[in-house]
């Protein structure tokens, strides 16, 4: 695979470049601040079909092209003109992006700054990993506006920061800045500003190095064994290194070591 792949456009908002088997979906919108519009949540889900079915693409990082947000949320202009038959219709559709970016198999980065509200902090959540930069302002305000997180909001956030503290953001609908969301666990790594898409590029790179099939196979038991007892968790685990135990990149990386030398992995 080339170090670099022609872009492709998946509609208006939504773009995917190739880093190496490094994916960078960019989020497009930059006039709108990236709301999520409805045209939009069915390119978001459409790229993400694209890159979960690749099996070059061993990272996806998720960024943004509006230089003072990553995302904004839902389109509530959008939302405003809509009747309640066409908001019923619209909530697939907009389920459909967020659960997109949590299913993709592959490890997932969100590259955040500025601002990453509601549905926006959504998207991130719904990655493995959140790079931020020192602008970042996080938070799910929701009920500030009548309704509640609906993109995974309060199921994600309690696995990170636990039950009282998702809590307590999430009833209040207050805004994070970067180092207390740093602080609190909201994202994984704090970065300096203007930095958060490089950081997270270059810390795709480096998962990217290792084993496609492993790497696909620990996402699966970290993400199916988490909030099981110990005991089902172990299970989870077992038919996860089942599944990697035989293939060809086990093979591969157990020669490259003892050959010392870097591993050329089949990815199967």
């Amino acid at each position: 695979m080339s170090e670099e792949r022609s872009e492709s456009r998946f509609g208006e908002f939504v773009l995917v470049r190739r880093h190496g088997y490094v994916a960078e979906l960019v989020l497009d919108r930059p006039k709108a601040m990236n709301a999520v519009s409805t045209a939009m949540a069915g390119s978001i889900a459409e790229a993400c079909a694209v890159l979960g079915a690749d099996r070059d693409v061993r990272v996806t990082v998720v960024t943004s092209s509006n230089e003072r947000a990553f995302c904004v949320g839902a389109d509530l202009k959008e939302r405003n003109s809509l009747t309640d038959a066409e908001l019923v219709r619209q909530r697939p559709l907009a389920r459909a992006a967020y659960t997109g970016v949590l299913e993709l198999p592959m490890p997932t980065i969100a590259a955040v700054h500025g601002f990453a509200l509601g549905g926006g902090f959504e998207l991130a959540l719904s990655c493995d990993l959140i790079v931020a930069d020192g602008t970042a302002v996080v938070g799910l305000p929701e009920v500030s506006v009548g309704v509640i997180p609906g993109g995974g909001g309060t199921q994600l956030l309690p696995r990170r920061v636990g039950a009282a503290r998702a809590a307590e953001l999430i009833f209040t609908a207050r805004r994070l800045e970067a180092p207390e969301a740093s602080e609190l666990g909201l994202v994984d790594v704090l970065v300096e500003p203007g930095r958060d898409r490089e950081e997270a590029l270059a810390l795709g790179a480096r998962i990217a190095a290792n084993s496609p099939v492993g790497l696909r196979a620990a996402k699966r038991a970290l993400r199916l064994g988490h909030g099981l007892d110990l005991r089902a968790g172990l299970e989870v685990e077992d038919a996860a290194w089942r599944s990697v135990a035989f293939s060809g990149d086990r093979a591969e990386g157990v020669a490259a070591f003892n050959e010392k030398r870097a591993p050329v992995w089949p990815g199967e």
